[in-house]
């Protein structure tokens, strides 16, 4: 699931070498990106697409998407199969916590508004991308909705879900010592040498450690 102020367009360079070894994949649209939505509505398109999933699934989170996958992934129990969450430069919070609140920020006065894109967004989110592939995702980007940021989970899936957590080293959106703190909920952890969108930067590294990640929690 990806993050805040993106679609699914931004697994399109990784899910093509997933599939090319074999793995089936599934990107969806997170409705917070570009309209009033929050983190209720977002778990719910979540949870919508795992009930049309057969077998065992591994959801990928990314950043801003850990928050409404850790929901969903709680209740998603009598629908899907979910063997494993990997949290991927992602907020892998707690029962009552908000992305904003993790970060010790206020309640907003206006929940109902939106978050702008942020002004620089490729050397926050795409540094260490090719040039052209990150003017071209920089140009995607959509307001995010501020109610996403600042609604609490009422439920955390990784408590009974096995999960993995994907540290991005050279990430300068949600910078590699909060992802630490994060990762310490996780039950394993692996590291890459990444700005905060490996998807875009190194997609043939990041889908070789997401198969292992996969293969191993099939057994």
């Amino acid at each position: 699931m990806h993050g805040a102020w993106h679609g699914s367009w931004c697994w399109e360079r990784l899910t093509p070498v997933l599939r090319a070894d074999g793995w089936n994949t599934r990107a969806v649209d997170l409705p917070s990106a570009g309209s009033p939505a929050g983190l209720r509505d977002d778990a719910r398109v979540v949870l919508d697409e795992l009930a049309r999933t057969d077998g065992p699934v591994v959801v990928v989170a990314h950043s801003y998407g850990g928050v409404p996958v850790t929901q969903a992934v709680a209740e998603a129990a009598e629908i899907a199969e979910v063997a494993h969450v990997v949290y991927l430069a992602a907020y892998q919070l707690d029962i009552g916590e908000s992305l904003l609140g993790h970060h010790g920020a206020p309640v907003p006065s206006e929940p109902d508004g939106f978050q702008a894109v942020p002004g620089q967004p490729v050397p926050l989110f795409y540094a260490d991308a090719p040039a052209a592939d990150a003017e071209a995702a920089a140009g995607r980007l959509v307001p995010q909705s501020t109610r996403s940021f600042s609604d609490t989970l009422t439920a955390a899936g990784w408590h009974t879900v096995p999960s993995t957590y994907v540290v991005c080293e050279q990430d300068q959106a949600l910078p590699p010592h909060h992802q630490e703190e994060l990762a310490a909920r996780a039950g394993s952890v692996h590291r890459v040498a990444s700005g905060h969108s490996p998807f875009l930067s190194m997609p043939g590294e990041l889908a070789a450690l997401l198969a292992k990640i996969a293969s191993e929690s099939a057994g």
